[in-house]
């Protein structure tokens, strides 16, 4: 005689209930779970007025006295420099920085400080990494993963010198190549099977598609349950009603989407005189780390212009071709620096280019965004004055969007100080939500804090 079975209640894994665990309770949550991080992301960004992305913008040192804006009332810019002059066409997104040592001045060529605040001494133990890398970690360990967790593109920087960038632990401290190659870029980026052509309302379409079906499960599932994970449940159910709130609130600015650029031409057709021509190929990555981010690929990215030695720059009818390092600069004292004055022009220009191409698309998960309200850009250096070789006074580029994490001005902003470079560095680091500094730059610095009246209120 067989022994009846008793009968026993479903047991669900719904203790404690969170979005986060339902998407991976649920078939229809797997497809919603990146729109299930959007929503307190989103939230907390808009709070503290923080950034999504991270984007460096990486040259040489220059000449400083020709950099430094003619015209300036407290932090107001009345008059840019001739080298800067392009960048009046934003200047009401970009704040101006220079003064600013490091903590080795009299470092030069290849030193590490720019971008990791250590330069070629030792320090402790502590390993360098530069300010790309520490984001990209600690987004990482925040949860906030995406398939390239740093993108780091730029031509003719290898040749035996160094990039800017530095992988700390995870690489012994040592230097980061980037990917020169255009080709090579767009496959590393778009190689997989990403949809070409997705506008955001169609991206919003699907998930709001994708809500009504984790609506049916949440009810089929309380059905099932007691009065307490009912309870819970209907927690997650009101969120989702939030959610949908704020989705049908949301307008697509023109001419956003998630695209595939189109494919770059072989390495081939980037050559100039026996070599990949650098302005050309640079203008490609530029181009792809926008669509990358505009397909949430990555968060972080950086672009680098030469090595701290040479960059061949071609730009026919504007400028001779010429190294920009022996030429516009080491040679450039008889024309009173006239061809470094209209390559740094041509930099401003290009800084410029990628504020208006992130302007025109949505920030993937916000389309009421443009990438460029959610994205922080820094032009950072190798070296402050790269005539003579220091690194006395560093000096940024930095812009953000509308509610971005900048303290921003109609005219412009420009701060003189004589603050720790290093500090602006963790500004970078702060934008991005992310609250502690251990581990990253000199261990030594007397204020391990961001610098003062950069970030808005």
């Amino acid at each position: 005689m067989s022994t009846p079975m008793k009968k026993t209640k479903p047991v669900f894994s719904v203790h404690p209930v969170s979005r986060r665990q339902f998407a991976t309770s649920v078939g229809a949550g797997l497809l919603l779970s990146p729109f299930l991080r959007l929503g307190p992301e989103r939230v907390a960004h808009a709070a503290a007025k923080k950034s999504k992305r991270l984007l460096l913008f990486c040259t040489m040192g220059t000449n400083p006295p020709m950099w430094t804006p003619t015209g300036v009332s407290g932090e107001a810019i009345t008059t840019f420099s001739k080298m800067t002059e392009p960048l009046a066409a934003i200047k009401d997104s970009i704040v101006l920085v220079e003064g600013m040592p490091t903590g080795n001045i009299s470092d030069g060529h290849g030193a590490p400080d720019g971008l990791t605040g250590m330069g070629f001494g030792y320090y402790n133990g502590a390993l360098k990494v530069s300010v790309d890398q520490f984001v990209a970690s600690k987004l990482g360990g925040l949860g906030i993963n995406r398939p390239i967790a740093s993108l780091l593109l730029g031509a003719n920087t290898s040749a035996g010198s160094n990039t800017l960038f530095y992988g700390g632990s995870s690489n012994g401290g040592n230097n980061l190549p980037t990917i020169g190659s255009p080709q090579s870029a767009f496959t590393t980026v778009f190689g997989g099977a990403l949809p070409t052509g997705v506008s955001a309302n169609s991206l919003l379409k699907r998930r709001q598609s994708t809500l009504d079906i984790i609506k049916g499960e949440i009810n089929a599932l309380k059905g099932t349950l007691g009065s307490v994970q009912k309870a819970k449940l209907d927690t997650n159910l009101e969120s989702i009603r939030q959610l949908e709130n704020k989705l049908s609130a949301m307008v697509m600015p023109a001419g956003g989407m998630c695209t595939k650029p189109a494919t770059p031409g072989a390495d081939s057709t980037f050559t100039y005189m026996d070599g990949l021509d650098g302005v050309k190929a640079n203008a490609v990555h530029l181009d792809i780390i926008a669509n990358a981010f505009a397909c949430d690929i990555t968060r972080v990215a950086a672009i680098q212009f030469g090595n701290d030695q040479k960059f061949m720059v071609n730009l026919p009818g504007r400028l001779p071709y010429d190294d920009q390092h022996g030429g516009f600069i080491h040679s450039g004292a008889s024309s009173n620096y006239k061809n470094l004055v209209e390559f740094e022009r041509y930099l401003s220009e290009q800084f410029v280019a990628v504020v208006n191409k992130l302007k025109t698309l949505a920030d993937p998960e916000d389309a009421s965004k443009t990438l460029f309200d959610t994205t922080l850009i820094a032009w950072c250096r190798d070296m402050g004055d790269a005539v003579a070789h220091d690194q006395k006074s560093m000096r940024f580029v930095l812009a953000s969007g509308a509610g971005g994490y900048l303290k921003t001005a109609a005219g412009g902003r420009y701060i003189k100080s004589s603050e720790r470079h290093e500090r602006i560095l963790l500004n970078l680091i702060d934008a991005m939500g992310i609250t502690s500094f251990a581990g990253f730059g000199d261990p030594g610095l007397p204020t391990k804090t961001p610098l003062a009246n950069i970030a808005a209120a």
